[in-house]
């Protein structure tokens, strides 16, 4: 075997690369994390109870405990659903990103703060990596950072939405779809008694968005208010102002404004059959309807990390394969529910009326949030599932009043 600088390369220190540096390394690996810094994504902040004990997250990174969540229709009609015995995390993104980064350096990974250049293979067939180290501005001004190249055993893609590891490695990268998300941290308005630290409010109105939602999460001092579509005439930052007029934010100070692409469709392929892979938003696991990525990004690295971990120690690269089916047998029926979901409710302000209007249901709000606290098709209860079923159809057809 040839020699290399490293066993692994993880291109991107989100939630899923720093949690792939920090297994790898931990299995003995050596391993280099490549992050920019500094360009959080935007994203409302949630973690559900699973994440939080799969990846030991402490208690300090939450800065708060979401125990409702509040559904808003275009008729500005308001359903609560209630979080029973449990609550749903909110971390800062900020926060939580340097955390897991800093527990992967802990566990051994190396920590280099760099933009991705490119991947490629040589004559001899060694994988090589280039990135251009982010000096300081100082340092910068007087001398430009000169690109570095590194030879790997095996590259992982962790750079998010439209990944240039999968542009340049993966086949058929481009077979996805695409929300495009942007969101606005403001100061939270704690001294207002209209202000609820523990509550989420979700938006399905049409002027929010024409085919998502809006969404106003608390984050303790600070909140994230913003929206999402794949409409890419619709104007994010106006829908977002408008929101936050609704939600009686708009005098509130703007602390920082986010955007980037959201995938909602996995990629058909996650590695190139070699020694190349990608996970997290670059392998497009964030679930539509719901647009929630955290924990399926770390699981997804988990999973991959481990068929990585199995392929360099076999030998055999199919292991990579095996490592994508695994983690679509475990969600892929999740995500193939949620996709519908979307499709039916948000295609206009009708049908999401009525969406809001399933959610009074008791069956419906017990099911989801047990199957999204613990990541997992609530299978009990078969009368419960059945009762929604018809529900949801009397809706469809318009049988149901709104």
């Amino acid at each position: 075997m040839t020699a290399t600088d490293f066993d692994f390369v993880v291109v991107g220190g989100g939630p899923s690369g720093a949690t792939a540096a920090h297994d790898l390394s931990s299995e003995g690996w050596r391993v280099l994390l490549l992050d920019r810094q500094g360009r959080p994504k935007p994203c409302g902040g949630a973690i559900p109870p699973r994440l939080i004990k799969d990846f030991n997250i402490p208690d300090h990174l939450l800065v708060a405990k979401i125990k409702c969540a509040r559904m808003i229709s275009p008729a500005d009609k308001q359903v609560d659903m209630h979080i029973d015995n449990g609550f749903v995390g909110m971390v800062d993104r900020q926060d939580f990103d340097e955390f897991l980064r800093v527990r992967a350096a802990q566990s051994g990974a190396i920590r280099q703060q760099a933009i991705f250049d490119k991947v490629e293979h040589d004559a001899e067939g060694t994988l090589w990596v280039q990135y251009t180290p982010v000096s300081g501005k100082e340092h910068a001004a007087i001398e430009p950072a000169k690109p570095v190249k590194v030879s790997a055993r095996m590259v992982i893609g962790a750079d998010g939405a439209r990944s240039e590891v999968a542009r340049q490695q993966i086949p058929l990268s481009d077979r996805t779809k695409y929300v495009f998300a942007y969101h606005e941290i403001i100061q939270a308005p704690l001294e207002k008694q209209s202000h609820d630290g523990e509550r989420c409010d979700v938006y399905y109105q049409g002027e929010v968005s024409p085919d998502f939602y809006g969404w106003v999460f608390p984050h303790g001092k600070t909140m994230s208010v913003g929206t999402g579509s794949a409409d890419k005439g619709f104007s994010l930052r106006g829908a977002t102002g408008h929101l936050r007029k609704a939600a009686g934010l708009a005098d509130m100070p703007t602390l920082r404004r986010e955007g980037a692409p959201i995938p909602l469709k996995p990629l058909p392929h996650w590695d190139n059959g070699r020694d190349v892979l990608v996970i997290g938003d670059a392998a497009g696991v964030v679930a539509p309807s719901s647009g929630e990525g955290i924990y399926y990004a770390m699981d997804c690295a988990r999973t991959m990390a481990h068929a990585a971990h199995m392929a360099l120690k076999t030998g055999d690269p199919k292991c990579l394969k095996k490592g994508r089916q695994r983690f679509m047998k475990q969600h892929g029926k999740v995500f193939w529910i949620l996709g519908m979901m979307q499709y039916f409710w948000y295609q206009n302000d009708k049908r999401r009326e009525k969406f809001v209007k399933i959610c009074e249901d008791k069956d419906v709000q017990r099911l989801t949030f047990e199957s999204y606290m613990n990541k997992e098709l609530t299978r009990r209860d078969p009368m419960a599932h059945l009762r929604i079923f018809l529900k949801d159809t009397a809706h469809l057809l318009g049988l149901a009043k709104t």
